[in-house]
């Protein structure tokens, strides 16, 4: 890297930072000579997003590249360049342009699989399968999704300086047909940021109705043991009236006083139990 650095009289700063781990996105202009780029790439494993980073070394008529990390091959940006010479007439930014767009573009195929983890998951909601690990789960897509979002949005800002800048503070030779593809590449990064969106959204919908899921089961639990509780209490309250061993009680020593009580305590406990039956908590 030491010749290479000489060769081309990379600046210091930006190859200590090309080296950097959990390094920024982010694009440095130096003294017109170079412009110097940090891509985060991402790459999803077992519905586990591994993050890499691509720097890019961009002059008149050169670009250096510099991964490290988790990251899709790069072959297909050399067939696409190779496949249209005519834009390799704008020199190194077309090929920035294409390295970008490939970053970018596999950021889309990360959410919409995350999206279809997520639809998965939040169908054991309505479920007596959803439980602690699910909840775990869902809670683990949407940091990942915090994460994501915030590794991507200062993407926006690399668009934009290729975007808005003009040719006289860029790099010499850069050619100003390469503007509508940066906003193009700008289009596809909103997307991805939509999408991201959405998911938190829908994910806090789900958590959301799960904790009120929760609830409304310990309400159901309490509404039983109360019903039940108001059963039993008649039969408690019958049994301590007559247990108390007074001597002067008419029905102790009535032949019939035995059926007739457990004939009130059936009555009343089953009047309770069709009322609480027909007002649900039972």
């Amino acid at each position: 890297m030491v010749k290479v650095k000489e060769a081309f009289g990379l600046h210091e700063l930006a190859i200590e930072d090309a080296f950097a781990d959990h390094q920024r996105a982010k694009v440095e202009n130096y003294d017109n000579d170079m412009v110097f780029v940090v891509l985060r790439t991402a790459k999803l494993e077992d519905n586990v997003i591994r993050y890499g980073t691509t720097a890019i070394f961009m002059g008149k008529n050169y670009l250096i590249t510099i991964r490290n990390g988790p990251s899709n091959s790069y072959a297909p940006v050399r067939e696409h360049c190779h496949r249209r010479p005519e834009k390799l007439r704008m020199g190194p930014i077309f090929v920035l342009h294409a390295i970008l767009d490939f970053i970018v573009d596999n950021y889309m195929p990360i959410t919409d699989r995350l999206g279809r983890y997520l639809r998965e998951q939040e169908r054991y909601v309505f479920t007596y399968e959803f439980d602690k690990g699910t909840l775990k789960n869902l809670y683990e897509l949407k940091s990942q999704l915090v994460h994501m979002r915030a590794i991507i949005l200062p993407v926006q800002d690399i668009c934009s300086f290729f975007i808005n800048h003009k040719k006289s503070e860029m790099v010499s030779g850069f050619s100003q047909a390469a503007k509508p593809y940066f906003r193009d590449v700008n289009d596809h990064l909103l997307h991805s940021l939509d999408a991201i969106n959405g998911l938190n959204e829908m994910l806090s919908v789900v958590m959301n109705t799960y904790m009120a899921m929760v609830n409304m089961g310990q309400n159901e639990v309490v509404r039983k043991l109360a019903a039940w509780a108001g059963i039993l209490a008649v039969p408690t309250a019958i049994a301590g009236i007559y247990g108390m061993n007074f001597d002067f009680m008419p029905e102790l020593h009535w032949q019939y006083s035995y059926f007739v009580i457990m004939l009130i305590i059936g009555s009343l406990c089953g009047y309770l139990y069709y009322n609480f039956k027909r007002l649900k908590w039972l």
